[in-house]
C-alpha cells in the first residue's frame, strides 16, 4: 500500500468515526438527555436517530419504563398511638428527564432513597389519621389512592411520576405482636373456661334430670308391677278358691303332695314330728281321714 492509499484509508476511518460520533440512537424503552460540556442542552425523549456534535456534546440514556421500588418495612404510628409495621412498594417512571438528572444525577440509588423518604412521609401522614381497624379494612383502597396522589405531588421535584403505591403487609412489630397474641390466648382461654363451666353445668342439669326421670320411671314400673302382681295373686287365689270349692278333697291332697315334695326334695332332711300330725294324714289313709 502506497502513501496515497494509506492516507485515503485514514481519512475514511476518521470520517466514519466522526460520523458515528455525530449521531445517537434512542430506543423505544429509553429517554435521552443531551449534555453540552456537562450542562443540559436538550432533553430528547423521541425514539430514533438524532444528531449531536462530537466531543462537545454527549448523551445519557435512561430507562423510561415503569420501575419498582420495594422499600424496607417501616414503623408508623396510628391515631390510637399504636405502632404498625408496614411493608410497601412503589411503581414509578421518569416524567421529566432534565429535572430527574438535576435532582438525582441519574443515580437509581439516589432516586430510591429520595422516593422512599417521600413515600414514608406520605404513609406516616395517612396512618396517623386512622385506627388500626381502618387501615386493614375497607378503607385500604382509599388510603392507597390518597397515598399515590400525595406521593406523586411530593415526587414532582424529582422529575418522576408515581404510578402506584401498594401496601403488601401491615403487621405489629415482633415485641408488640407477642404481647397481643398472649392477650388473645388469655382471652380465648378465659372464654374456653366459661364455655366448659357452662357445659359442665348443663351436663349436671341433664344428669340430675335423667336421674329424676329414672327414679320416676322405676317407681312407676314398680308400682305397676306390684299392681299386676297383686291382680295376678288375686286371680290365682280366686282360681284356687273355685278349684277348692269344686273338689276340696283333691285340692287338699294336691297341697299335701306339694308340701311333701318341697320338704323331701333335698334327700337328707330330718324331721321330728308327732306321727299323728296333720302333715302325715295321707300317709296313714289315702282318703286323708283323720
Amino acid at each position: 500500500m502506497n502513501g496515497k492509499s494509506f492516507v485515503t484509508v485514514v481519512v475514511l476511518l476518521l470520517v466514519v468515526m466522526v460520523g458515528s460520533a455525530s449521531f445517537f440512537i434512542v430506543q423505544e424503552s429509553q429517554v435521552a438527555l443531551l449534555l453540552r460540556l456537562g450542562k443540559i442542552d436538550d432533553a430528547n425523549s423521541e425514539p430514533g436517530i438524532h444528531p449531536k456534535w462530537p466531543i462537545v456534546q454527549n448523551v445519557i440514556l435512561f430507562d423510561r419504563r415503569i420501575q419498582t421500588l420495594d422499600a424496607q418495612p417501616q414503623r408508623f404510628l396510628t391515631s390510637e398511638k399504636k405502632f404498625v409495621e408496614v411493608d410497601s412498594y412503589v411503581k414509578w417512571r421518569i416524567s421529566d428527564v432534565a429535572q430527574y438528572y438535576r435532582s438525582t444525577k441519574g443515580s437509581l440509588d439516589t432516586t430510591s432513597r429520595l422516593l422512599a423518604e417521600r413515600i414514608n412521609a406520605a404513609l406516616r401522614d395517612e396512618f396517623a389519621k386512622r385506627t388500626i381497624q381502618e387501615v386493614i379494612s375497607g378503607e385500604r383502597a382509599e388510603i392507597m389512592q390518597t397515598l399515590a396522589r400525595d406521593a406523586n405531588e411530593k415526587a414532582a421535584d424529582l422529575g418522576v411520576e408515581i404510578v402506584d403505591v401498594r401496601v403488601k403487609q401491615i403487621d405489629f412489630p415482633a415485641d408488640i405482636s407477642e404481647r397481643i397474641y398472649e392477650r388473645m390466648r388469655t382471652e380465648r382461654q378465659r372464654v374456653a373456661s366459661e364455655l366448659r363451666a357452662q357445659g359442665a353445668e348443663a351436663a349436671e342439669k341433664i344428669r340430675a334430670d335423667a336421674d329424676r326421670q329414672r327414679t320416676e320411671i322405676l317407681a312407676d314400673a314398680y308400682r305397676e308391677a306390684e299392681q299386676i302382681r297383686g291382680e295376678g295373686d288375686a286371680t290365682a287365689a280366686d282360681v284356687y278358691a273355685k278349684a277348692f270349692q269344686k273338689n276340696a278333697e283333691f285340692y287338699s291332697f294336691w297341697r299335701s303332695l306339694k308340701a311333701y315334695r318341697e320338704v323331701f326334695q333335698s334327700g337328707g332332711s330330718l324331721m321330728l314330728l308327732d306321727p299323728n300330725s296333720e302333715f302325715f294324714r295321707y300317709f296313714k289313709d289315702r282318703q286323708g281321714a283323720k
